[in-house]
C-alpha cells in the first residue's frame, strides 16, 4: 500500500553530508575530510559526570527548560562571557542539540508565508528550517568572502520578514564576523523589528586574528558576536552548544538564550516535541564550561594554517577564522562541476563534501581539516594533485 506523504517531507532530500557519510563506509582506509566531528575526546570530567548520573539513578526525564546545575553554570557563563543576565526579560533553555535549537526558534517565531533570512552558503539545515514552519527561507549571497553583512540582508528584508539567520564562525566557509559587521547587523535588525538568530556553536573554535577584533573582557579576547552589545538580549536570540566544543556531538546538547517571550514559546513547543534534552547529557555538560580545552584550538589553527597554505597555491581560498572548516572554490580550468570534481576525489580514496550541499552554486566544495594530522596533510597532496592538472 501506498501512502501519501506531507509536502513537507516531500521537499526534503537526504543531508548531503549523511550520503557521504554512507559512501565512506563503503572504501577501505578512506582519508576523510568530510566529517565535522572534533577528532579529539570528550573531557574526563564530562565523562565522569555522566556516568555517575547513570549510576545515580538519574535516568528519567527533565524538566523541559533543563536541571537547574547545568542552567546555573550556563547562566554564570553567559554573564561572564557576554554580560547577560537570565531572568527578568531574559530567558534560557536547555535543547536537543543547536538543531534543535533552531528547529524549536523556527516553530515559535514563523508561520506561513513568513520569511527567514539565511546566508548562502549556509549549514545544511537552514533552508529546510522555512520548510518545516512552512514558511520561506530567503538566501543572501555572501561570495566571495562569505560575510553576512547589514548591507547584503537589508535589501532582502519585507513585511513578512521574521527573523535573520546568522553563523558565525560558519559552516561551511570557516568565516567569523567581525565586531563591526556584528554591531551593522544588529542595528539593522533592532531597527526593522526583526530577531537576530546567531547560531555559535563554533564559538570556541576562533582563531587569533578573529578574536583580536572583538571587544575584551578582562584580558581573554572573545569570539565576535552580536551578543556582545549593550542591548542585545533584546534582539538576539543566541545558541550554542557543547558537542562541537567538547566533542560528544551524539550526546546532543545545545542551549539558546534570549527574549524571554521567545524563549518560552520555544519551551511550549519543546514539551509537546523533544520533551527535554537527553538526562545524562545535560548532567555530563555540567562540569564542560570549567575544562581547558584552548590546547585542542591551538592544534585546530595550526591545521588552519596547513589548509591555507596549500589549497591557496592551486585555488581561491577565504582564510577560515574559525571553525574547522575550508569552503575551496573549484579551478575554472578543471571545467568541473562540485559533484564531479568529487567524485575525482573519491577515485583517490579522499572524501570532500560537494559545495551545493550548502549553496545555490556548484563551483566550491568543502574540507573538514578535524582529521588527523598525517590524514590531512595526505589529503591535502591529492587534492592538490587533482586541481593542478
Amino acid at each position: 500500500m501506498e501512502h501519501r506523504l506531507s509536502a513537507r517531507a516531500s521537499a526534503m532530500d537526504a543531508s548531503g553530508i549523511r550520503r557521504v557519510f554512507d559512501l565512506a563506509r563503503t572504501l577501505t582506509d578512506p582519508i576523510n575530510l568530510s566529517i565535522g566531528q572534533p577528532d579529539f575526546p570528550v573531557p574526563q570530567a564530562m565523562k565522569d559526570a555522566a556516568i555517575e548520573a547513570i549510576r545515580n539513578d538519574q535516568n528519567g526525564y527533565t524538566v523541559t527548560q533543563g536541571i537547574e546545575p547545568l542552567r546555573s553554570r550556563i547562566a554564570r557563563y553567559l554573564g561572564d562571557d557576554l554580560g547577560w543576565t537570565i531572568g527578568g526579560e531574559t530567558g534560557l533553555l536547555i535543547t536537543s542539540g543547536t538543531s534543535g535549537a533552531l528547529t524549536l526558534a523556527a516553530l515559535a517565531l514563523l508561520d506561513p508565508g513568513d520569511e527567514i533570512v539565511i546566508p548562502d552558503p549556509y549549514f545544511v539545515c537552514y533552508p529546510h528550517l522555512g520548510t518545516i514552519a512552512g514558511a520561506r527561507a530567503v538566501a543572501c549571497d555572501t561570495y566571495p568572502d562569505f560575510a553576512l553583512t547589514a548591507e547584503r540582508v537589508e535589501g532582502l528584508l519585507t513585511d513578512r520578514t521574521r527573523a535573520v539567520l546568522l553563523n558565525t564562525p560558519a559552516n561551511p566557509t570557516g568565516h567569523v564576523a567581525t565586531r563591526q559587521q556584528c554591531r551593522d547587523l544588529l542595528d539593522l535588525c533592532a531597527s526593522r523589528g526583526v530577531l537576530l538568530i546567531s547560531d555559535e556553536i563554533y564559538d570556541a573554535f576562533c582563531y587569533r586574528e578573529s578574536r583580536s577584533d572583538t571587544m575584551r573582557t578582562g584580558d581573554v579576547a572573545r569570539c565576535p558576536s552580536p551578543a556582545r552589545f549593550d542591548g542585545a538580549h533584546e534582539h538576539v536570540l543566541l545558541i550554542r552548544g557543547f558537542g562541537k566544543s567538547y566533542g560528544p556531538t551524539g550526546w546532543r546538547m545545545g542551549y539558546c538564550a534570549g527574549p524571554r517571550p521567545i524563549i518560552e514559546a520555544m519551551a511550549r513547543i519543546q514539551q509537546y516535541t523533544f520533551v527535554c534534552a537527553p538526562s545524562i547529557a545535560q548532567h555530563g555538560c555540567v562540569p564542560a564550561l570549567d575544562c581547558d580545552i584552548s590546547g585542542y584550538i591551538d592544534d585546530y589553527e595550526r591545521r588552519r594554517d596547513l589548509v591555507f597554505e596549500r589549497m591557496r597555491r592551486v585555488t581561491n581560498l577565504a582564510r577560515p577564522g574559525g571553525a574547522f572548516y575550508a569552503f575551496c572554490e573549484i579551478p575554472d580550468h578543471l571545467g568541473l562541476s562540485d559533484q564531479e570534481f568529487c567524485e575525482r576525489c573519491i577515485e583517490r580514496n579522499v572524501l570532500v563534501i560537494p559545495g551545493s550541499v550548502f549553496s545555490s552554486r556548484t563551483t566550491h566544495f568543502r574540507i573538514s581539516f578535524a582529521t588527523r594530522r598525517e590524514s590531512l596533510e595526505r589529503g591535502l597532496g591529492i587534492l592538490g594533485e587533482l586541481m593542478s592538472v
